[in-house]
């Protein structure tokens, strides 16, 4: 083993070595080891740092990510850990990181703010953990991310709004999961990516995959049988390579409205709706009126009394109706007669 140079010595040690030579020589070389990067305040405690800004703790039973993290930081390895969650702002302090590494941990929930201030990252590793669920925007803010790994976890839905716009992804890893389609939208958000490992997930080949089959057909990539993903259901299409499948394949299914027609939806819906709102409170009000009119005529002709019918020949024979009546028969009798 090489011994220090003098030159690499601070100068109280050479100060000390021109007052005792022989107790400062026989010192030496454990003030060299404990001098090192692995005690500096820029490492975390328990966790072994090495030139470059590299900070090795893994397989240290953590159940948390380490305090101590600095901007010095540019490497975490914090594989095959315990980490059972990671809260906001997880890894704030080191906001200088380009590769993170999470493997083989027990990660079963990941806050939407764990990530933020990671701006500068490039490398995620997230593979072999128990991820069931990602909250919207998990990724948002690794706009500089250029490999994202999955793999390993029980996904059974990745919306794009977990992922984002990560306009610089090239690799991405979602192999053995729970994937039975990719949700529209999530390869459009990725404009650069280039890589994408899907093996291992149950993908069922109906009209929700066409996006992926699209995208697969234009980005063709040498792999083995074992890489390829294929389907698991239906039956008749079972072992079927997605890629295999071509455009024709899905002319059964209905295509996604264009931004054209989404917004003459939108224009005309609300329109529409009002138009024929005023229309029905217009008919209403008219058929309101109609029957507040016709109660009216029939209140006036209940309460107009009867016509009398006019005798035009006064000195002609008496109607029957009236000469039964007790006034005019007793009109020719004397009033005496009347009275008795």
């Amino acid at each position: 083993m090489r011994s220090p140079s003098f030159s690499s010595w601070p100068p109280p040690l050479l100060l000390l070595l021109l007052l005792h030579p022989w107790q400062v020589c026989a010192q030496a070389p454990s003030l060299a080891t404990s001098s090192g990067v692995s005690g500096a305040p820029d490492c975390p405690e328990a966790c072994a740092c090495a030139p470059g800004g590299q900070a090795n703790c893994s397989a240290l039973a953590l159940s948390a990510v380490p305090a101590g993290l600095s901007r010095r930081v540019r490497a975490l390895l914090l594989d095959h850990n315990r980490l059972g969650s990671l809260p906001p702002g997880a890894f704030a302090d080191a906001d200088a990181l380009l590769r993170l590494d999470l493997r083989e941990n027990e990660l079963r929930w990941v806050h939407a703010r764990a990530f933020w201030g990671l701006g500068a990252l490039q490398r995620l590793d997230l593979s072999a953990n128990r991820l069931e669920a990602l909250a919207p925007g998990t990724f948002g803010p690794l706009r500089a991310l250029r490999t994202l790994s999955l793999a390993g976890n029980r996904l059974a839905r990745l919306e794009p709004a977990a992922l984002g716009a990560l306009p610089l992804l090239r690799a991405l890893s979602l192999q053995d999961n729970a994937l039975s389609a990719l949700s529209p939208g999530l390869l459009a958000g990725l404009p650069a990516l280039d890589a994408l490992r899907l093996r291992g997930n149950p993908w069922t080949c109906d009209c929700a995959l066409r996006p992926l089959c699209t995208w697969l057909r234009r980005h063709p990539r040498p792999a083995s049988e074992a890489e390829t993903p294929v389907c698991v259901s239906p039956g008749r299409l079972a072992r079927s390579p997605l890629a295999a499948f071509p455009d024709a394949a899905f002319r059964h299914c209905a295509r996604p409205l264009s931004p054209r027609d989404l917004a003459m939806i939108y224009l005309l819906g609300p329109a529409s709706f009002l138009a024929s709102l005023v229309a029905c409170l217009a008919l209403g009000s008219a058929l309101t009126a109609c029957r507040a009119r016709r109660r009216r005529r029939q209140r006036t002709a209940a309460h107009r009394p009867p016509r009398r019918s006019l005798d035009l020949d006064p000195g002609g024979p008496a109607s029957p109706a009236n000469a039964g009546s007790p006034a005019e028969a007793g009109l020719g009798r004397p009033l005496e007669v009347l009275f008795q």
